[in-house]
């Protein structure tokens, strides 16, 4: 069952740990963040160094039977007070209490592991089991001390981690954040379930039962909510990457819906690019964001809106009020579609330049734009209303070279 449910758990820590060096690199000041990467740093070596294969040359390498054994618990003795001390930099707001109680953990995690080093010198296990360490030897009084005390800390460490994350969860500001304590809390009750099994062994190598067929369930416990644990520090940042991929996701398309509208307009009025347009699939293709770029179209589509101004001509407005309500639209979409008429007429009437006498107000100016992002949102609407009239030959073939970018790519 260990060789069956480590792996699982060896990959889970292992992007864990791998993930959370991307955010270190950002922010190396985080001590939360620093000790919840060497939680799951120290959780993937006890998960790599207690699979048989790797057991078996751990042991050789050393040169000392099942020296697997002590390591592998070492290091989950550091990832409980790795994460007893990101519980700490939650729970306490003063720095340098959190400090001292993290000097404090540490001592004591250093403590445990010299002890449980000291009982394992004296344990000294000739056979090598990697498959039924525990039973095999748990008979030995030596190793009833050293189990007892990997257990009773284990035990300890749990506890205070679920109590800990379910009263920081009914405080928490975010949602997720709280989903994400919940969870954790969750976990650390589940591996309760294998303490609980660890401690029948012991029991019943003192008092004559077997507990032997137990032995599965204890792995499962274990394994299972040290992986629920790891997903719940997990949740928020999950969370959050998600909406920011959903935001990424938003800028391109809202980018692309708005590149014929802003396109037909900087034909007829070049000025209003300051910038060349990106390449878009470049962007794409390196994850990258492009926000900024489209707060720039959408200013420069309003630049575009006030030149043509003096080409609006009211009966136009009056005409596509009218067809536009006929199909059955009201606002916003109402006042979209009639700006998109307004419009295609204006590129229409400044390309023959002919201005009106007096011009009529765009159609959308009447809906509340009080953001940038309602902006961006309004212009949609009239983006998807928007279709380009016909451009000459002559005319296509001079925007052909005005519409591209250095890098020769149309937009």
């Amino acid at each position: 069952m260990k060789d069956l449910l480590h792996p699982l758990g060896l990959v889970l820590a292992s992007t864990g740990f791998l993930l959370l060096l991307r955010d270190l690199r950002r922010d190396r000041r985080d001590r939360a963040l620093i000790a919840l990467s060497v939680a799951y740093l120290a959780s993937a070596l006890s998960y790599a160094i207690s699979l048989t294969p790797v057991w078996v040359r751990v042991d050789a390498f050393f040169g000392v039977t099942n020296i697997a054994v002590p390591l592998a618990q070492s290091c989950v003795i550091g990832v409980l007070v790795a994460q007893a001390v990101v519980l700490v930099h939650w729970a306490v707001p003063d720095a340098r209490r959190a400090r001292l109680r993290t000097r404090l953990l540490v001592l004591a995690g250093a403590a445990v592991i010299a002890a449980l080093g000291v009982l394992f010198t004296l344990l000294t296990p000739a056979e090598q089991r990697p498959a039924d360490f525990t039973l095999y030897y748990v008979h030995d009084p030596y190793y009833q001390a050293y189990l007892t005390l990997y257990i009773t800390t284990y035990t300890v460490a749990e506890t205070v981690l679920a109590v800990g994350c379910a009263r920081q969860a009914r405080q928490a500001a975010s949602p997720w954040i709280a989903r994400g304590l919940r969870t954790i809390s969750v976990g650390a009750v589940i591996t309760l379930g294998y303490s609980a099994i660890r401690i029948s062994s012991v029991l019943g190598a003192v008092f004559g039962f077997d507990v032997r067929e137990l032995e599965p369930y204890a792995w499962i416990c274990g394994d299972i909510g040290a992986a629920v644990t790891q997903v719940g520090y997990f949740l928020p940042t999950v969370a959050a990457r998600a909406a920011e991929t959903r935001a990424w996701a938003r800028e391109h398309l809202a980018y692309r819906r708005l590149g014929p509208l802003w396109a037909a307009l900087h034909r007829a009025v070049p000025s209003i690019a300051l910038l060349p347009p990106p390449r878009q699939l470049t962007e794409l293709l390196r994850l990258r964001g492009i926000g900024f770029h489209v707060y720039r179209r959408t200013v420069e589509i309003r630049d575009a809106q006030i030149e043509l101004r003096p080409y609006l001509d009211p009966s136009a407005r009056e005409q596509a009020e009218l067809r536009r309500t006929a199909q059955g639209l009201s606002d916003p979409d109402l006042a979209a579609a009639v700006t998109a008429d307004q419009l295609r007429d204006a590129l229409v009437r400044q390309r023959r330049g002919a201005r009106v006498d007096e011009p009529a107000g765009w159609a959308d100016a009447r809906l509340p734009s009080r953001t940038a992002d309602e902006e961006t949102r309004l212009l949609l609407r009239v983006a998807a209303h928007f279709s380009p009239p016909p451009v000459h030959p002559a005319a296509s073939a001079a925007s052909a070279v005005k519409d591209q970018d250095p890098t020769g790519a149309r937009t």
